[in-house]
């Protein structure tokens, strides 16, 4: 990585401040005020508040929301972690390019744009309008073995997604939904969320798409393997980040903590965008008060991630279609929490 772009990085970093104090207790303040019982819209209450501290802003109002889903692939596939090859991450993306996914549904319904990002999938798909070219290698090597990627890899992945944010601010976003694509990706969320919260790969290690009891006994081994040879240090995020992650979780964590910085909410999808969000709290502490938990999905160390962040999800529907879907869900309810900020009659 060059140096200009470490600076750019740490920059970026720096910007991202605590809670809005002020508009918290205002939020709070005008909520008791609200023609309603006291404590009546429940944890919408505390969302409600939540918005109000990420944005600085009592009533805010969420006109530009987008869904940022980031593609790769991941070398560590090739141990048999997943159901899926390679060749299906390209044929999803595919499909969100195409607009015929789940997640294309669910981000209209919600009025929120798309952005699609070839973080590095394995499988050339050529130019497409829709699809943002990062690719910063063709697929991460494989992580039981050796470094997923360098970490010059890893710095750019983040600074990329850093950027990528950068630009859509520029247009208005003010609301940032995360997702991903990848085969073996929750091979690397399990080995980071082992990582940065020191609990046993035999908790975070799940089923993914779908392993039968016999390769999810071989995935958990895999990940005890790959974090015995890493030997990661929480302290390190981008060295962590680099040993165990995906190219596609450091250009999510890179575009959280500059939407973080920006006072724009990042609503969380499934076990992988939560993996990213370990990582960007691990470069920043500050940044977990601009996250929100879209939902929890079934993989256990989703769980463990959820609440090292200490997030408490939005949606409990059993979702793991990953892709973003869950977090699309989650965006009407967010605006609907802002709208009523906006529009409900305040008591004399």
């Amino acid at each position: 990585m060059h140096p200009t772009d470490e600076i750019a990085l740490r920059e970026i970093c720096a910007q991202v401040r605590g809670p809005h104090s002020a508009a918290q207790a205002a939020a709070r303040t005008h909520i008791a005020r609200l023609a309603k019982s006291p404590g009546s819209l429940g944890t919408l209450e505390l969302l409600i508040v939540r918005l109000a501290a990420i944005t600085g802003q009592v009533r805010p109002e969420f006109n530009h929301p987008a869904v940022l889903v980031a593609a790769a692939d991941h070398g560590v596939a090739s141990e048999q972690v997943s159901a899926y090859s390679q060749s299906v991450t390209a044929q999803l993306l595919q499909r969100l390019v195409r607009g015929s996914a789940a997640v294309n549904a669910l981000a209209g319904n919600a009025g929120a744009s798309l952005i699609l990002a070839d973080a590095g999938i394995a499988t050339d798909l050529g130019e497409h309008p829709r699809l943002r070219r990062i690719a910063i290698g063709r697929g991460t090597r494989n992580l039981l073995r050796e470094p997923a990627m360098t970490r010059a890899q890893a710095a750019s992945a983040l600074l990329a997604g850093a950027r990528l944010v950068l630009a859509e601010v520029q247009s208005g976003l003010d609301l940032l939904a995360l997702g991903d694509i990848g085969a073996g990706n929750t091979t690397a969320a399990a080995c980071l969320t082992s990582a940065f919260t020191g609990v046993a790969p035999e908790i975070t290690t799940g089923r993914g798409s779908g392993l039968d009891d016999a390769r999810l006994l071989h995935k958990r081994t895999i990940v005890a393997s790959a974090l015995r040879r890493a030997r990661p240090r929480s302290a390190d995020p981008i060295g962590t980040l680099a040993e165990l992650g995906g190219f596609e979780i450091g250009v999510l964590a890179g575009a959280a903590i500059a939407a973080a910085a920006h006072h724009i909410p990042v609503v969380l999808d499934g076990y992988s965008t939560t993996s990213a969000a370990l990582v960007a709290q691990a470069l920043v502490p500050d940044i977990r008060y601009a996250l929100i938990a879209a939902h929890r999905s079934a993989e256990p160390g989703h769980r463990v991630a959820l609440e090292f962040l200490g997030l408490q999800p939005l949606l409990m529907l059993d979702i793991g279609l990953g892709e973003g879907s869950g977090a699309a869900l989650a965006l009407p309810l967010i605006q609907g929490a802002a709208r009523v900020m906006r529009e409900t009659v305040a008591l004399e």
